[in-house]
C-alpha cells in the first residue's frame, strides 16, 4: 500500500490529477489509513497507467469511463470498443482536417508580410484588421 504522493511518483502525474480522477470516479476511492491518508494499491497503478495512456490517446473522461467498465466483462465481445475506438478515429480526422485548414490560413498569412517592412506596412496585420470572409 502506498500514499498518494507516493503514487503520483510512481504513475507520473499530479496528486490533483489523482484527486480528480477518484471524483469522477475513475479509480477506486482509496482506503483509509489510521492517521486518514489515503492508500493505494498495485491495482491502482495499473488503473493509473491505463488512464494516462487514454489520455495520451485524446480519450474524453467519459471515453474512458466506459473503456474501464468494458474491461471489467473480460468476456464480453468487443464491439463497443471497436465502436468507440472508430468513433475516436473519425473525432481525429475531422480535427486533422481542421487543423490542416488553419495550417493553409496561417501561411497564407504569413506570405502576406516580407520581413523588411514597418509594422504600419505589415501585410499580416493589414489581414487581420480585415473584416473576415465567413466560413459557412
Amino acid at each position: 500500500m502506498m500514499k498518494i504522493g507516493e503514487l503520483s511518483k510512481v504513475a507520473g502525474c499530479s496528486v490533483q490529477t489523482i484527486r480528480h480522477y477518484e471524483k469522477e470516479h475513475l479509480i477506486a476511492s482509496a482506503e483509509r489509513s489510521e492517521g486518514n491518508f489515503r492508500l493505494y494499491d498495485e491495482a491502482a497503478v495499473e488503473q493509473l497507467l491505463f488512464i494516462k495512456h487514454c489520455r495520451s490517446l485524446d480519450l474524453s473522461l467519459p471515453e474512458i469511463r466506459q473503456l474501464l467498465a468494458l474491461n471489467r466483462s473480460p468476456g464480453a465481445q468487443c464491439d463497443d470498443v471497436n465502436q468507440m475506438m472508430d468513433r475516436h478515429i473519425e473525432q481525429v480526422e475531422a480535427r486533422i482536417q481542421e487543423l490542416t485548414k488553419l495550417n493553409e490560413q496561417l501561411r497564407m498569412l504569413r506570405r502576406s508580410c516580407s520581413n523588411r517592412r514597418t509594422v504600419e506596412q505589415c501585410g499580416i496585420l493589414r489581414n487581420l484588421s480585415a473584416t473576415p470572409v465567413s466560413s459557412g
